[in-house]
């Protein structure tokens, strides 16, 4: 079992439902971080480890939907687990800033809000991957669920994934889980507009960025 990390990186999560930008936003501010001289480990869950990607295809291909949103959340906590101590722990133990689209918040919006895990189940499966970790910062991309799915629609692939297809309803389920854990957590948290273009929501995230964690 790996023991708690020491950390001198800066760990940032992006959350959000589906359609928000995520991926991208991951990416411009992995640019920017580097050109200002980090050192910065861009990855996503559930993967970022070769376990992990594993389980990812196993979560997303609908596999795991028969066994309920508790099956999911265990797959997704031991996914997270072998991210953490295979690649995240070292490298914030090193100095890099580790950026992340998608972590601890979406388990607790899409398994916990929205599939009804309850909230002390959720918090117990934390406390055992994450050994005390917590993001410096969390971005969560935030626009309305009509627009998240038809950005969705148009990404190519072979079709909408595992939670992707899920009912109107339970995406805005989601999304209202999304702003309850910023409320809940302003000091983590900033929540951006994502139904702005793509360029301005990027700048309101170096903002965020600048202004909390000073890169």
């Amino acid at each position: 079992m790996r023991h708690e990390t020491i950390k001198t990186g800066k760990l940032i999560t992006f959350e959000g439902g589906e359609g928000a930008g995520k991926s991208t936003q991951v990416s411009i501010l992995a640019n920017r971080l580097t050109q200002s001289g980090h050192q910065v480990i861009a990855t996503r869950e559930p993967g970022g480890s070769p376990v992990a990607e594993e389980i990812r295809e196993v979560l997303l291909s609908g596999k795991a939907k028969p066994f309920g949103a508790f099956a999911e959340a265990l797959l997704f906590s031991v996914a997270r687990q072998d991210h953490v101590d295979a690649v995240i722990n070292d490298a914030l133990a090193k100095g890099s800033w580790v950026i992340s689209d998608r972590f601890l918040d979406s388990t607790r919006a899409y398994q916990g809000a929205s599939g009804g895990v309850r909230q002390p189940v959720i918090s117990a499966l934390e406390r055992l991957t994450l050994k005390g970790l917590t993001p410096d910062l969390t971005i969560i991309l935030d626009l309305p669920v009509e627009e998240g799915l038809r950005r969705a629609a148009k990404r190519p692939g072979n079709g909408p994934d595992r939670f992707e297809s899920e009912n109107l309803a339970q995406h805005e389920r989601v999304r209202k889980a999304f702003l309850d854990i910023a409320e809940e957590e302003p000091n983590r948290c900033v929540v951006i507009d994502a139904s702005k273009p793509e360029a301005l929501v990027a700048e309101d995230v170096w903002e965020a960025v600048a202004a909390r964690l000073r890169p």
